[in-house]
């Protein structure tokens, strides 16, 4: 085993419990960053559309005109000292939002999310795969915001259950601890994020100390290394190559009649109603039940696969794009 010097990077999740004041303002936070968000994006296509032509098309009446200089992260994040001067009146609904009430370097965040899709988009990744367009967020898509200066100071007090964080322009929040952060991290940012059972804060930590961990090489032969077949038939999830048959949990399927009961008598209520919104917070909650048990179980699974003391795993190449696309129509000749 070879050591290398590096910092250690780990993000743990905790569940936190704002007052009646917290929670308004930070359902408000995340309305005015989906609309800076939405109008940052909307900016982007509008260069986009404005400074493109298509290669079999060339207009014939009017001219070309000058192309307009590319948005970017900088030129994007300036225009936020103009918005904090007054509030901001959201054009379709007459809404006006205050930008001052938001922490600057949400904002900022919101700014840096913005560019990452749209470079996303029209250049693509390292390995020159390019993503789809990016949508405007709606209520349910915006759901998380970044404090990405936060340090260790911003942690007030610990006891044995719990732990209070004190956050810019909100106070301080009672955050469960369930578990410890371990000794030598320090706090380098923290998400907080708006789920259907309450609010959780994602804490990024980090150690310079730990050493990089680099395993020694290992040839693959037929005693170290396991063959994975996926089957996805009946009540088998996973085929190995020892002839052994993992079940599968299928989560979504044991739930469905009771989603369609909720569903049902959410859509016969009419829209605005409190008792829709209650029951769309209910479909919310058990659509985060079956996500949660899907997760819990391939994680199981993985987990018995690596304590069986495998050091290779040979998995099938699936065509996941081909498994979602029906095949087309064939025409009777």
């Amino acid at each position: 085993m070879r050591k290398g010097r590096s910092a250690m990077k780990v993000t743990y999740q905790y569940q936190f419990y704002p007052d009646t004041n917290q929670k308004l303002t930070l359902n408000h936070w995340l309305r005015i960053c989906r609309y800076w968000y939405n109008r940052q994006l909307g900016d982007r296509f509008d260069w986009w559309e404005r400074n493109r032509t298509a290669i079999n098309a060339c207009p014939l009446v009017a001219s070309i005109s000058a192309p307009r200089e590319k948005p970017n992260y900088y030129s994007q994040k300036q225009q936020l000292p103009a918005l904090k001067k007054d509030l901001v009146k959201v054009f379709h609904s007459g809404e006006l939002l205050d930008f001052k009430q938001v922490d600057s370097t949400i904002l900022q965040d919101v700014s840096k999310r913005v560019d990452k899709a749209f470079e996303r988009f029209i250049v693509g990744d390292s390995k020159g795969g390019r993503s789809g367009k990016p949508r405007f967020k709606t209520e349910a898509d915006y759901r998380t915001m970044t404090f990405s200066t936060a340090n260790s100071d911003w942690i007030k007090l610990v006891r044995k259950n719990w732990f209070y964080i004190r956050l810019p322009k909100l106070g301080v929040i009672k955050v469960r601890r369930h578990r410890p952060i371990p000794d030598g991290f320090t706090v380098k940012q923290i998400s907080v994020t708006r789920k259907a059972d309450g609010w959780f804060a994602q804490i990024m930590l980090e150690d310079a100390s730990v050493p990089q961990f680099i395993s020694d090489k290992v040839t693959p032969n037929w005693d170290n290394s396991i063959g994975l077949d996926a089957v996805l038939h009946e009540d088998v999830y996973l085929a190995t190559s020892s002839g052994e048959k993992l079940p599968s949990l299928k989560p979504l399927r044991k739930n469905q009649a009771k989603l369609d009961r909720i569903s049902k008598k959410r859509n016969k209520r009419k829209r605005g109603c409190s008792a829709r919104r209650k029951l769309a917070k209910k479909e919310a909650r058990q659509h985060q039940k079956i996500a949660r048990s899907r997760q819990d179980f391939h994680y199981k699974t993985a987990h018995k696969l690596v304590r069986s003391g495998a050091k290779f795993f040979f998995h099938e190449d699936l065509n996941l794009k081909g498994l979602t696309k029906r095949n087309k129509v064939k025409l009777s000749g």
